[in-house]
């Protein structure tokens, strides 16, 4: 019987058998201390499905047999002699290795914590790391604008075309020539985006001025020094006079004294550090137009008079208002008296409205009574009518200011008779005229006093008067 056995184990075994080795760790075929797997042998033969079994087994013998080996070598290597782990807690068991250290248990690397400590699950960053807040992306498709508080919305003034400015700024002017206030201009300015154009508000300024009255050209002079270095510098005043030379032929055929206007313009400018002192010195040899050179020229000689920079504030002269009340007393008694000589109507209306004083032509009126009364004859009393009545009719003396001179002669006629004893009769005599040829009302006619006279008796009656 044993002979048999022997004989059997020791036979050769045929193809496709399978021994079967009785062994204590053929029970456990996954077993860690067994790294082999015993063939075996089914009737003699394999099926497919036992083939593909047992080489899915070798494979998987393979790869624990590698992760066994890898992780005694990392263990080796993290593990000192004495059972401690490098850099480990010391107070920790040795020997042991802590599951959740962040150190690198695959073999590879240096033994550092991954990432600098700064990784793994539920991990905000290394310790002592400090984070900024980040800025929100408004490229960031889940940018929430509403999110991000209060919008502020910047009003945005595209800028002015060269062809609309003269149209937005020309109502500026007119209207400052109105007001005087330079700081109401310079707040509607700045509300226009002028741009690149901005030295065009001063050509536009200075040619409607030339239009105007010398007031206006005075006005205009005035806002130009204030919104010098505010608004508008050096460079860019120097720049629209340069274009106004330029136009000059042009502005001739509105206004014949353009290029004497604008010479004076260009003092008063030097004179307020408007313009540059060397403004004249860039165009000599430089100027080919005739209209220019006669600007360029009134311009050298106001700033080489005496005393010229000083002078120059009074060279659009005094606005009317501004003017002392025995200055225009003066001025309006020298127009009478030029009237009375020449019996220009019309040059006298010139002068009178160069004065700019409408609120004070009831002194013309009171002046022209008063000439007629300290005249002789009938020549000055016809010819101050006419003239009333001229301005009359072309409403430059309104009514108010023509009642108003009346009464003032009305009252003071009581002291004009010291100078002059027969002023009652030419006074009657002159309402009268003036009363027919419509100059005045009746009810003003009125109103003029008559001077009474005692008519007595007799010469015997005792000084009775007659009633």
């Amino acid at each position: 019987m044993a002979t048999q056995v022997d004989a059997w184990s020791s036979a050769p075994q045929a193809d496709g058998a399978v021994t079967l080795d009785h062994h204590p760790e053929a029970s456990c075929p996954y077993s860690d201390d067994d790294d082999g797997l015993d063939e075996v042998e089914v009737n003699g033969n394999w099926t497919p499905q036992e083939k593909a079994l047992h080489e899915a087994r070798l494979k998987a013998k393979a790869k624990r047999r590698l992760r066994r080996s890898s992780s005694r070598n990392s263990t080796s290597d993290s593990v000192s002699e004495s059972g401690e782990t490098p850099g480990g807690d010391p107070h920790a068991v040795k020997g042991k290795v802590h599951n959740n250290d962040r150190k690198s248990r695959t073999g590879k690397g240096r033994g550092l914590p991954k990432k600098g400590g700064a990784g793994g699950k539920g991990v905000w960053g290394a310790p002592g790391m400090v984070y900024e807040a980040e800025e929100p992306d408004v490229r960031d498709p889940n940018y929430d604008e509403v999110a991000q508080g209060d919008t502020v919305y910047e009003t945005v003034v595209p800028e002015v075309e060269e062809k609309e400015l003269e149209k937005m700024v020309n109502p500026i002017v007119l209207e400052y020539f109105e007001h005087g206030d330079t700081k109401e201009v310079e707040v509607l300015l700045k509300e226009l985006n002028l741009g690149q154009h901005k030295y065009e508000f001063t050509s536009v300024a200075v040619s409607l001025s030339l239009e105007g009255k010398a007031s206006h050209r005075e006005l205009t002079s005035r806002l130009l020094s204030d919104l010098s270095g505010k608004m508008l510098t050096q460079g860019e005043m120097a720049h629209a006079f340069d274009k106004m030379l330029k136009e000059l032929p042009d502005l001739i055929l509105d206004t014949p004294e353009a290029p004497q206007m604008l010479g004076q313009f260009i003092a008063r400018g030097i004179a307020d550090h408007v313009l540059p002192m060397n403004f004249l010195d860039s165009y000599k040899g430089k100027v080919d137009c005739e209209h220019a050179r006669v600007a360029l020229d009134r311009a050298a000689v106001l700033l080489s008079m005496k005393k010229g920079m000083i002078g120059l504030d009074n060279v659009w002269g005094v606005g009317g208002g501004l003017r002392p009340v025995k200055h225009l007393v003066k001025k309006m008694n020298l127009l009478l008296k030029e009237y009375l000589i020449s019996g220009d109507v019309s040059e006298a209306e010139h002068c009178l409205r160069d004065l700019e004083v409408p609120h004070f032509h009831h002194e013309l009126v009171y002046e022209a009574i008063v000439m007629v009364l300290e005249s002789n004859g009938d020549t000055a009393s016809h010819m101050m009518m006419k003239l009333l009545q001229s301005f009359w009719k072309t409403g430059l003396i309104t009514v108010d200011q023509m009642n108003r001179g009346f009464q003032r002669v009305y009252d003071e006629l009581h002291e004009i008779c010291l100078d002059v004893p027969h002023a009652h009769p030419i006074m009657e005599a002159f309402v009268d005229l003036c009363y027919q040829e419509s100059v005045i009302t009746k009810q003003l006619r009125d109103a003029c006093p008559f001077r009474g006279r005692k008519r007595f008796v007799s010469e015997g009656d005792g000084g009775l008067i007659k009633n």
